[in-house]
Formats: C-alpha cells, structure tokens, sequence
C-alpha cells in the first residue's frame, strides 16, 4: 500500500508539480479561523491566490501573514457576509488585485440553537440570511466571471458548505437544518445553469469537525448578532464525551474531524482531481475529509 500510495502522489507531482491550483483564484468566505483558516492555508499551499474574508479584520489580516510567509500569495477582505454590499466589495477587490476569479468557498457561518417551540423570528431568520442569501447574492455577483466561454478551459468551481443537519435534521438546529439544505438545493441549481460554462458546484456537508461550533458552549465562545452576543457550541460537549464511549458511534473512525482534514474535501473538489463532478453532496462525517 506504501507503495502504491508513492506512485500516487509521484503521479501528482509530475502533473501539477506547481500545485493543484496553480495561479488560480480562490474567493474563501469565513476565512479567519477554523475550517476557512485551514482552507485558506491549504489552497495557497497548492499554488493559488487566495482572498481570505471574515467579519473579524484582524483574524484574516493574520491568516493573510500566515500564507505569505509560507511564500504563498492573499489579500484580506473583511465584512459580513450578511452586507448588502459584501458580494459587490468583495468581488470588485478580487477582480482589482488579480483579474479573475476561479473558486467560491462559501464556508462563512454559525449557529443558532434554540429547540423549534422557542426559537423566535430572528433566530430563524440570520440563518437563513447568512447561509442561504449570503452565497446566493455572493455567486450572482460573481456570474460574469464564471458564464464566459475562454480560448481555453479554465478550473472554475464552487463550493457550498451544508451540514448533516442538513441532511438529516438534528434537534435544536431547525432553523440550521433547513438553511443548510436549501443550500443542497441551491448548489444543484447553479451546477445545471452553469455546467454548459464549464463550471462544477459542488456541496460539502460536514458533521463533526472540531471547531468552535462543536466545542463546549461552557467554553463560552460567542458571535454578535445586531448587537447581541449570541453563544456558540454544545451545551456540555466535552463532559458527554468523556463519559460515553459511543459519543462517536455513528462515525466510522469514531472521531471527528479536524478542520485540516475537513479543508481537505473543499481541496478535492476544486482540484482538476474533481473534473467530472458537480451538482453532488460530499458527506463528511468525520475522521479524513475525503
């Protein structure tokens, strides 16, 4: 198997030996930390320019530090997703800097649990509007760059972020679940319009990555939301799984993932290693990402 897994990567190297997405353009929303952040580095990492956004300025101007001095190449968009100007700021900035545009990673997020007979309006309503309307406006503003027939082929991709909440509802999350599975619904779309362009779409539905929204909410890990703090995480996640030792049962490795190996699947499905897919769902349940 060593072997075989040389040979592998030895195939890959003499292919794209510059990088899987050499002098391509990476657009990666949510980019400051966790999942985006490892995102971000591992796309440079394979030869592309890559704009690092998030609502925290200081956290992507720190992921920008990061990939050039792995001698990689970024410029840092910060703003809220959620902003009716973000798509056209963040698009107009990428064009400026680099003239084209090769991959949207709409990563950006967060939750907001409350059980179904409590959850008020606007609980509702911010997750739909971020992880619903903020790809939709931030894809449309980038059709021009996507809908143009070039002299020859070009890597162009997007990839959306669900969940297995999404995919299969989870308690406390109805307003999570069906933001995220209308994103399936979206992403399927864009792969039908845009396929004759040349264009893949594509969904990543991560479950449990260990990030800050799968962390203890004891942790006390919070985000603003219209001014108001709003708590992140598992009401006793790391006390639920240190005592059970089936917290894990439905995942094949019996671990999450981390959010290296959940970049890993978003690398995937930008790399010509994906050429023929689009308009699918990678379910990512833990363990590697792909």
């Amino acid at each position: 198997m060593a072997d075989r897994l040389a040979q592998v990567s030895g195939h890959l190297s003499n292919a794209y030996g510059r990088g899987l997405l050499a002098g391509e353009v990476a657009i990666i929303t949510g980019a400051g930390q966790g999942i985006g952040r490892s995102a971000a580095l591992l796309f440079a990492k394979e030869g592309a320019k890559v704009v690092v956004s998030d609502i925290d300025a200081k956290k992507a101007s720190v992921v920008v530090d990061e990939i050039k001095a792995a001698g990689g190449d970024a410029i840092a968009v910060a703003g809220d997703v959620g902003a009716d100007d973000f798509p056209k700021t963040i698009v107009e900035a990428t064009v400026k800097e680099y003239g084209k545009i090769n991959h949207i990673v709409n990563n950006a997020g967060f939750t907001y649990d409350k059980m179904l007979h409590t959850m008020p309006d606007e609980a509702y309503d911010v997750i739909m509007k971020i992880h619903v309307r903020a790809p939709f406006r931030l894809v449309r503003a980038a059709a021009p760059y996507f809908r143009a027939k070039t002299p020859t082929p070009e890597n162009r991709t997007i990839i959306n972020v669900s969940s297995t909440s999404g995919l299969h509802g989870n308690v406390g999350q109805a307003n999570y679940a069906a933001a995220k599975s209308a994103v399936v619904g979206l992403t399927k779309t864009i792969a039908k319009e845009w396929g004759p362009f040349g264009v893949r779409a594509n969904v990543v539905a991560f479950g449990h990555v260990h990030t800050r929204l799968t962390a203890a909410k004891e942790d006390g890990a919070t985000i603003e939301i219209d001014g108001k703090k709003v708590a992140l995480g598992i009401p006793g996640a790391n006390t639920k799984a240190a005592q059970s030792v089936t917290s894990n049962a439905d995942i094949p490795l019996r671990r999450g993932a981390t959010p290296d190996e959940a970049a890993a699947s978003m690398l995937f499905l930008a790399s010509p290693l994906s050429s023929y897919v689009s308009g699918h769902t990678l379910e990512v349940t833990g363990g590697r990402g792909i």
